[in-house]
């Protein structure tokens, strides 16, 4: 049995291994092999082939035969039948269903089509089901832009104004590091194949250092675990600055030739004794003075950092602090040295063709942040905000699980004069309120192209075997839609390989995607040791005058959270929503296997906060705050330190024992840069409930 190749036929019982690639929201991005057997999927497992994959997944996609047959897949077009969010629907034909929702997309249109809105995030991290033939589609339609914040903005543009852009340190060179610093990163659940990585390094005698205000299963295997408070992450960076400063664990040669802002950075770091950060960030003085040793006087050391820390109010500026501290010590000389974030600055994605912006003319829709969708979705029409939002389409997104203060998000998609579209592969939360639920392919079922933001490998995925069912790919709804609506753009007639072509923009490049099914980008192996950062100075910028002339502070610094508790105060905890391990944001809840694992909606709490509230393990509590309220199950243990409580997630609302999620807690206040959302900002009371 062999991969399938480019000019492959198949006959009906071949047994074939077909090349494709994960879609889900990981910085792995692994490389999949599917065996398909008489035209169905008998076993997805990793792509020994691809280096950074190495033939392994984990536990979630390997899983992935069983979600894409789940009796509870989406096999044809619905209709609402009853109640909004009654999840009473009957089945339609297809043109049944495109033909009504073109002629209500059209009726709002003529009025002002900006009062319709798509919502859309990584359901699919792919170019092509993603937003190409979407993005194309609402552009000439002229609706509301969504501005694509509720996971990594923050980071992004914290990482695009010190590093220039999001790039980093490659990957595979973490396992050369002598010291690697996990930072805001579960990284055994989230990251499975950087784990290995330092695994590896560790065994080679590499110290890992993990900053976490939970203890996970990650801390559990380094040698140091660092439980800073929720929100304080750039006061430690500071204090480490300030450390690297006065015991001279400097490279002055590379401060001089390739940064830019010494001066202005060391007098704010100066600022940040470790005494000052060990009382902001509920840490011992000793834990950051050794953290600084260790970073300044060991080479090669590296920081994995993950997106998990710049979920508060100061987020963007933590970032830019955390990626200030290899240019302070010269890390990037060495290819073993340096940050990871993100990768994904280094594809040359060809987005505009994908996506056709142009197709905009000269309208400029307003653009609506799908972190605000609670607020956006009840506010009336007004001078400085337009239309009400009329009309919803949601595809690779379940906004009612996962955006904040979901209380608002219910509210809005109960309004009867809310016209819904719902692209999916199962009912979920928001498919339950829709007016009509389209049956979307999942990942083999269709062709895509596939970057990543944690290794430098382009991905092509083939589809494995046909739609099951009806399903129809996100590319052929939007086609679909787009001639009912009279769209004769040629653009429009465009197939899924053809987009995929359009997003590499080199055919000698996809033909070695078509053979291999995946491509390297030529990335220097230290790509900043003599400096070249993507900035308008080519320097690492300590100081950003786009910020400052944003009216922002140009220097990174600590901004407290929104919501800082006190023992003395109405909601005492701090609570954070960290992910499950077996589910992927709200992606594989509903996959048997999986929830069977994670068995319940839990909340941990530390000893000393359970037993204040008389709270024992396993019984229901109730969390709270001014936004809602959350029933699960207490799970008191060490993995919370006091005063900060975790609230287990994503679940569906509908597993929820009160018919709510975590995000019922979570508030829509935005970063301080990239307009990102504040999930792990929250202040919260428990108390045991019936």
């Amino acid at each position: 049995m062999t991969p399938l190749d480019a000019e492959t036929t198949l006959e009906p019982t071949d047994k074939v291994l077909v090349r494709g690639a994960c879609p889900h929201d990981c910085p792995d991005t692994c490389a999949l092999l599917t065996t398909v057997q008489d035209g169905r999927a008998t076993k997805v497992q990793g792509n020994p082939a691809h280096r950074p994959t190495d033939g392994v997944l984990c536990t979630k996609v390997s899983r992935y035969a069983e979600r894409t047959y789940h009796p509870e897949r989406l096999l044809t077009p619905l209709k609402r039948s009853g109640p909004k969010g009654a999840g009473q629907f009957v089945p339609v034909t297809w043109d049944e269903a495109l033909d009504d929702i073109a002629g209500r997309l059209q009726a709002i249109a003529q009025v002002n089509p900006e009062a319709i809105l798509p919502y859309s995030y990584a359901g699919t991290m792919g170019q092509v089901q993603g937003e190409a033939m979407a993005g194309r589609f609402f552009h000439q339609l002229g609706a509301s832009l969504l501005d694509r914040t509720i996971c990594a903005s923050a980071g992004a543009e914290a990482l695009t104004q010190t590093l220039g852009n999001k790039v980093g340190m490659k990957v595979e060179f973490f396992a050369e590091s002598r010291l690697i610093v996990i930072w805001g990163s579960n990284s055994i659940g989230s990251n499975v194949h950087f784990w290995r990585l330092a695994q590896e390094a560790k065994r080679q005698g590499a110290k890992l250092v993990c900053i976490d205000p939970r203890k996970t299963e990650t801390a559990d295997k380094c040698q140091v675990h660092l439980a800073l408070r929720p929100g304080t992450d750039a006061a430690l960076a500071l204090a480490l600055m300030h450390e690297l400063i006065v015991h001279d664990w400097l490279d002055h040669d590379y401060i001089a030739q390739h940064t830019l802002g010494w001066d202005a950075l060391r007098e704010r770091a100066l600022q940040w004794p470790p005494e000052r950060a060990a009382q902001v960030c509920g840490l011992e003085v000793a834990q950051i003075t050794d953290l600084a040793r260790d970073w300044g006087t060991t080479k090669p050391a590296a920081i994995r950092l993950n997106y998990g820390m710049q979920r508060v109010r100061g987020g963007g500026n933590a970032v830019r602090a955390i990626a200030c501290l290899p240019a302070l010590t010269g890390a990037w000389r060495h290819r073993a040295g340096g940050v990871l974030l993100s990768s994904s600055g280094h594809f040359p994605v060809r987005r505009a063709a994908l996506q056709r912006p142009d197709l905009l003319g000269t309208r400029q829709p307003r653009t609506l942040n799908m972190s605000t969708i609670g607020d956006d979705l009840l506010r009336p029409a007004a001078p400085d905000f337009g239309p009400a939002i009329q009309a919803l389409v949601v595809y690779n997104s379940n906004p009612m699980a996962v955006a904040p203060q979901s209380g608002k998000v219910v509210q809005g998609f109960a309004r009867e004069d809310l016209f819904t579209v719902v692209l999916e592969h199962f009912q979920t939360d928001t498919a339950d309120y829709a007016d009509y639920i389209l049956p979307a392919t999942t990942q083999l079922e269709h062709w895509d192209i596939h970057t990543s933001y944690g290794h430098t490998d382009v991905l092509l995925n083939r589809p494995a075997i046909a739609p099951v069912g009806q399903a129809r790919t996100n590319t052929d709804i939007f086609r679909a839609l787009a001639a009912r609506m009279g769209f004769e753009e040629p653009c429009f007639a465009d197939d899924d390989l053809t987009l995929c072509r359009a997003a590499i923009g080199d055919e000698a490049d996809f033909a070695q995607l078509l053979e291999h099914g995946f491509a390297s980008l030529p990335v220097p192996d230290a790509p900043f040791a003599q400096g070249g950062f993507p900035t308008a100075s080519g320097r690492c910028e300590f100081f950003s005058a786009r910020l400052a002339a944003q009216g922002q502070d140009g220097l990174p610094d600590h901004l407290p959270n929104y919501e800082v508790p006190a023992a003395s105060d109405r909601y005492p905890l701090a609570m954070i929503s960290p992910p499950a391990r077996n589910f992927l944001n709200s992606t594989f809840v509903n996959v048997t296997s999986l929830r069977a694992v994670e068995v319940e909606p839990l909340l941990e709490i530390h000893a000393d906060d359970a037993q204040l509230r008389g709270i024992a393990h396993g019984d229901v509590v109730k969390i709270f705050n001014d936004r809602g309220e959350y029933h699960c199950k207490a799970h008191v243990s060490d993995r919370a330190r006091p005063g900060v409580v975790h609230g287990m997630g994503i679940w569906w609302r509908k597993f929820g024992l009160n018919g709510t999620n975590v995000n019922q807690l979570t508030s829509q206040h935005l970063t301080d840069m990239g307009r990102a959302p504040v999930f792990y900002d929250c202040a919260v009371q428990v108390a045991r409930w019936g």
